[in-house]
């Protein structure tokens, strides 16, 4: 049976990136992202932020990292991934995005030679 794993977010970010390289020398980045909907009850405006951590390999890590600060708008295109943690023997789930590509919105960052990275998530760990 086939299957789609595809998340669409637009979002300022939480944080600035964060980034390291695993033991086999590949390149990552971390972030989180708020993604607000807005609506109308009662004839009063309503908000509510949801808080995705996301994370960016290889050359799309680096350009998160060089690029992005805390407040970037961006338009992000990914998978998601469920890690489990096993911590003093209580299992944990921590579920992320896993950005495949990725567009600055803001007006600072959209003038910047490269304003869309797409990444090929196949070479990285699932």
């Amino acid at each position: 049976m086939p299957a789609l794993n595809r998340v669409q977010l637009i979002g300022y970010l939480g944080k600035d990136p964060e980034s390291h390289y695993t033991p086999t020398g590949k390149k990552v980045a971390h972030f989180s992202m708020g993604v607000t909907q807005r609506w109308k009850a009662a004839g009063e405006m309503k908000e509510y932020t949801e808080w995705v951590n996301v994370e960016a390999w290889g050359r799309l890590g680096e350009v998160c990292q060089e690029y992005l600060r805390k407040g970037s708008l961006v338009y992000l295109e990914g998978r998601l991934k469920t890690d489990r943690v096993e911590d003093k023997g209580e299992t944990r789930y921590y579920t992320k995005v896993v950005a495949l590509s990725l567009q600055f919105l803001d007006r600072k960052a959209a003038e910047e030679p490269m304003t869309t990275i797409e990444e090929e998530a196949a070479d990285y760990e699932a």
